[in-house]
């Protein structure tokens, strides 16, 4: 199964993958963001919309 990630020193903490992740998986962690790997769906949705690239595939 595909994982996704965010690169802690890459997020601005936007929330733009808490917003777009159907399942919510993403979620706002101090001043960055998370992914819930156990709730992740693998869809991309949140490494599509990521203005600064800070969210990947692991």
């Amino acid at each position: 199964m595909i994982k996704y990630v965010i690169d802690k020193n890459a997020c601005i903490g936007c929330g733009a993958c808490v917003a777009v992740c159907p399942v919510g998986a993403a979620c706002e962690a101090g001043d960055a963001s998370e992914i819930d790997s156990v709730k992740c769906i693998g869809c991309g949705a949140c490494a599509n919309l990521c203005p600064v690239g800070a969210v990947s595939v692991e």
